[in-house]
């Protein structure tokens, strides 16, 4: 691993990793969090000090960002997480981001069966979801309603699949 990649390594764990813990703790990402990981990584690739170039680490923050968008839109995830992976991407460029989007919904899948059996909501869960797919706006209420148990914190699901990827290098 060459020291630009080490650096921009730690950077991912230790930001990830306290996404992670600050959602779990708080329901949250703060904005100074994700804005200051997305300037490092914009940061390090226009100093030539990150593992891709200033184009690439532009183009991976917009492709995080285009990402998590929908499942925001549709109220299945917050804006932190949208914003936490358009971060990532600034330091992981488009290729890696690509796979830490997929590594992502992986983890975060197994995350939301965990969570709705530790609940004891796993079937209430899997037809939410296939709501959520076929009748947006009404499941979304639904989500997002306080009446339920319904909601985790998804920045675990990011971290898991953001350091796998920088971790593969």
């Amino acid at each position: 691993m060459q020291s630009t990649d080490a650096l921009v390594t730690a950077v991912i764990a230790v930001g990830m990793g306290a996404a992670a813990v600050i959602d779990l703790r708080t329901r949250r990402i703060p904005n100074i969090l994700t804005a200051t990981l997305a300037a490092i990584g914009v940061g390090l690739a226009a100093a030539g000090m990150g593992r891709v170039g200033l184009g690439a680490s532009l183009l991976g923050c917009l492709l995080g960002l285009a990402f998590m968008l929908p499942g925001h839109l549709f109220g299945a995830t917050g804006a932190g997480d949208v914003k936490l992976l358009a971060a990532a991407g600034a330091l992981l460029g488009p290729t890696a981001t690509v796979y830490a989007f997929l590594y992502t919904a992986i983890a975060g899948g197994v995350l939301a069966l965990v969570v709705a059996v530790a609940r004891r909501r796993l079937s209430q869960t899997l037809v939410s979801t296939s709501r959520l797919v076929s009748h947006g706006e009404e499941a979304r209420i639904e989500i997002e309603g306080t009446s339920s148990n319904n909601r985790f914190a998804y920045a675990p699901a990011i971290a898991i699949g953001v350091v796998l990827v920088a971790l593969t290098w």
